[in-house]
């Protein structure tokens, strides 16, 4: 039997775009494995990815396109549905101008290849996008606003540290390669603080342990910062590259400390155990995607910015105010323009698409996501795809938001595409190859482009091949380390990325200095006296996001929470979280370790399956940054309808 080791890297929504082994028999994939010459992957997978053969050979793989007659879905041909495609896009245009169209893109994939369908519909249009970000779009706005630029130290720069933050990090689940880093950092003397309202393996690493109040961070930012002000601690020469010094010195004493304790649900004790830390020049803060997702999401990253920035812990080695790598940064995106007809706030796409008018969203694409599944309001946004004239979904899955479709065309996974990936938990870039052949009749979304551009005599450029597309998006740094050429023959860090950021103190804001925010909501979400818990969807080991397989959709979904949050159930029963969209069945598990507050399940559960926590979460966006409120949904337990608990 034929083996062979060829080489890829995975491009899932997670931090650490890990490099891939993949050992292929006779054409098909038999095993992943890290590469262990990769400086972060260091030979080893997540738990997802080293699973992930099982969604590649998954008997539920599209293997055809789809088009919807009489109201169901039936195979196709290409030609037949990408001339259907064709037909009603023009259609669609000439009736009712480019804005009739919308095309939303998601990260179900992280491939820079992507942004090639975004050239597209600009192109045809422009027509009707997104804005914000679900995922980090109040921290982005919050690190731009603070300070005019948003990028990550060194990775490895935390080996210079002596006290580390993991503030609401949970690198077992969401950021495994960052877990060796750590050890050694601490192995080296490094002190570790984890601030988490969720009880999770991170407390193994820390050694101090912040169990916060949902929302409570920005008490606890502003208390430590009154602790530091107040003891001395604070940097000497912090009005030298900040600005808004005293407004935030003002701010931070404007409550006591045992008072800032009182709204993060700690002592003063533990507040002036995460100022000392910060104190011991240089701390790194490693700043985590859940926190900000929030309706004071955005002020809550900039508190935490600019606290900091006055502990004196901006610009040092080991220092950084450590949010998200700028995993765009090495490659050439300058073919997108950012032109839209106009935009629909991501997290409110469901209402958004239903209420559009003048004109109104007449059909929508999908690019890399399944938003049924993964953003709030999940059945507004089935009822607005299910209503369109054409809803076109790329996907290798007939997902919750395929099932919506008029149109499924089917795409590779990430070990038959060809791509380029960065990171946002490090500064590497790799390039996908496709380490064996897609199943008959399945395409890459390029190749997708490709066909739809000939069909509509659009540019040249869209016809591309995808080796032609990865020169392109190389441009800015191929004649420094960063050529096709380089990234096949082994690792490469972004040659233009920092080591450490902002080393001599000035920024590229309008001043060069630092703007500390000056003004917040101090009081966090909190239950009501109808729904006194706190939904808290989480990010999973078992699955990236929605893509996991149906068999592991089966059964009630399982919801964590203090034995005390569900008095009169017992653990193992099942039980419904209803919030006031709607209730979701669930079997409790008992684990007294989390707070009495909060109910906690995975995220990314199938609406088709009844296990799709975003069905009962409204749709909202953040202060700032178009981020979804994932986690301020007031919720109360009850008992099922078929009988007690």
């Amino acid at each position: 039997m034929a083996s062979e080791v060829r080489r890829t890297h995975c491009n899932r929504d997670c931090p650490d775009a890990c490099a891939l082994h993949v050992t292929v028999e006779d054409g098909r994939a038999v095993r992943l494995a890290g590469d262990p010459e990769h400086p972060v992957t260091q030979g080893f997978l997540c738990y997802r990815t080293n699973r992930f053969l099982e969604r590649q050979d998954d008997p539920d793989r599209l293997t055809s396109p789809l088009l919807r007659k009489n109201g169901e879905l039936v195979p196709a041909s290409w030609d037949e549905a990408l001339d259907f495609v064709a037909a009603e896009l023009t259609r669609i245009r000439e009736e009712s101008g480019p804005a009739a169209v919308m095309h939303y893109r998601s990260g179900g994939t992280l491939g820079l290849m992507k942004h090639v369908t975004d050239a597209f519909f600009e192109r045809f249009g422009p027509v009707t996008i997104k804005s914000g970000d679900i995922c980090t779009g109040a921290g982005d706005e919050a690190q731009l606003a603070d300070f005019g630029d948003e990028d990550c130290h060194d990775l490895f720069d935390l080996l210079e540290s002596k006290s580390i933050v993991l503030w609401g990090k949970n690198p077992h689940v969401a950021n495994v390669h960052l877990l060796p880093v750590l050890k050694k950092a601490r192995a080296g003397g490094a002190r570790i603080v984890l601030v988490d309202p969720v009880h999770h393996r991170g407390t193994q690493l820390a050694d101090d342990y912040l169990q916060v109040r949902p929302g409570g961070d920005i008490a606890l930012a502003l208390g430590a910062a009154r602790v530091l002000f107040d003891t001395g601690r604070a940097d000497a020469q912090a009005a030298s590259y900040c600005d808004g010094l005293d407004e935030f010195r003002t701010l931070a004493r404007s409550r006591s400390l045992e008072e800032w304790a009182a709204l993060a649900d700690l002592t003063p004790a533990a507040i002036e155990t995460l100022a000392d830390a910060l104190a011991s020049r240089p701390c790194a803060v490693l700043i985590g995607w859940g926190m900000q997702r929030r309706a004071h999401g955005s002020a809550t990253i900039r508190v935490v910015d600019a606290l900091t920035a006055i502990s004196g812990n901006l610009g040092l080695k080991g220092g950084g105010a450590n949010f998200y790598f700028k995993r765009r940064g090495a490659f050439d995106t300058s073919f997108v323009k950012g032109e839209a007809a106009r935009q629909i706030p991501e997290p409110l796409l469901g209402p958004g698409i239903l209420e559009a008018n003048d004109p109104p969203i007449r059909a929508v694409w999908v690019t890399a996501g399944n938003p049924v599944a993964m953003l709030p309001e999940s059945r507004t946004i089935q009822q607005a795809l299910s209503s369109r004239e054409l809803t076109v979904v790329v996907d290798s899955f007939l997902t919750d938001t395929a099932q919506c479709a008029t149109v499924v065309l089917p795409t590779t996974t990430m070990l038959e595409d060809e791509d380029l990936v960065g990171a946002f938990g490090h500064h590497w870039i790799g390039e996908l190859r496709a380490v064996v052949e897609p199943p008959a009749g399945v395409r890459t979304d390029l190749q997708i482009v490709n066909e739809l551009a000939r069909r509509l005599d659009m540019d040249e450029e869209l016809r591309q091949d995808a080796e032609w597309w990865k020169r392109r998006l190389l441009a800015k740094v191929e004649n420094l380390g960063g050529s096709l050429e380089d990234l096949r023959a082994g690792a490469v860090r972004n040659p233009i990325a920092p080591r450490v950021m902002y080393e001599d103190r000035r920024f590229p804001t309008a001043s060069g200095r630092v703007n500390l925010v000056t003004e917040v909501a101090v009081e966090p979400a909190r239950g009501t006296e109808r729904r006194p818990l706190v939904l808290m969807p989480q990010s999973t080991p078992k699955a990236q996001a929605s893509q996991t397989t149906a068999a592991a959709q089966e059964g009630a979904l399982e919801a964590t929470v203090h034995p005390e949050a569900a008095v009169g159930f017992a653990d193992g029963a099942e039980a419904l979280v209803e919030s006031e969209l709607g209730s979701l069945r669930v079997r409790l598990v008992f684990d007294a370790r989390q707070r009495r507050d909060v109910v906690l399940v995975d995220k990314g559960g199938w609406l088709s399956k009844g296990r799709c926590a975003n069905a009962i979460i409204p749709a909202r966006a953040s202060d700032a940054g178009g981020c979804a409120v994932f986690l301020d949904t007031p919720v109360r337990l009850l008992p099922t309808e078929d009988g007690p608990s």
